[in-house]
């Protein structure tokens, strides 16, 4: 009986883990885009560590850099920095801190594409937030088709888990 406990909580935990990490699609449904406010969308956001950022643009029109704060400032890419230029790059948020982000295309990035977050530890185990995927966009990641509520499910069952694996 304790080890199928023991199997039950290793499973609940390895499916529970990639559930509380959030893909982000930049600017939303927007996209990542000129005339869009991206201090005012992060604002609306929390980053942490394991989540991804989805930057969705027209290929050949945009570009994403990772700066540093002075590039950021300055709104001049680093030249031993290569840009994403899929038009659909995803970049996954590996450490705790400030991360900024540029348009290195023209005056975009003076235009105001540009993006600043702060990344937090890996969340602990509380609700996750909503996360910020349109709805009406598909992703590929198990974590992305997994609703809110279903996080928190997610949660309650690795939580349960635990606690029928203690008692046994």
């Amino acid at each position: 009986m304790a080890s199928t406990s023991v199997m039950i909580a290793v499973i609940v935990v390895v499916v529970a883990t990639p559930a509380m990490a959030t893909d982000h699609w930049v600017g939303d449904d927007q996209g990542w885009k000129l005339d869009f406010n991206y201090t005012a969308w992060a604002a609306t956001k929390q980053f942490h560590v394991g989540d991804k950022l989805i930057f969705k643009y027209k290929k050949d029109v945009h570009n994403v850099y990772k700066a540093d704060h002075e590039a950021f400032k300055s709104c001049t890419p680093s030249s031993d920095v290569t840009p994403l230029t899929s038009g659909n790059d995803e970049i996954s948020l590996a450490s705790p801190g400030k991360k900024w982000y540029i348009c290195g295309v023209g005056k975009h990035c003076e235009k105001g594409m540009k993006l600043a977050i702060n990344v937090w530890p890996a969340e602990s185990v509380s609700p996750a937030p909503s996360p910020s995927s349109p709805g009406s966009s598909s992703s590929s990641s198990f974590a992305s088709s997994i609703s809110p509520d279903s996080k928190f499910v997610a949660l309650l069952v690795a939580a349960f888990a635990m606690i029928v694996m203690i008692m046994t």
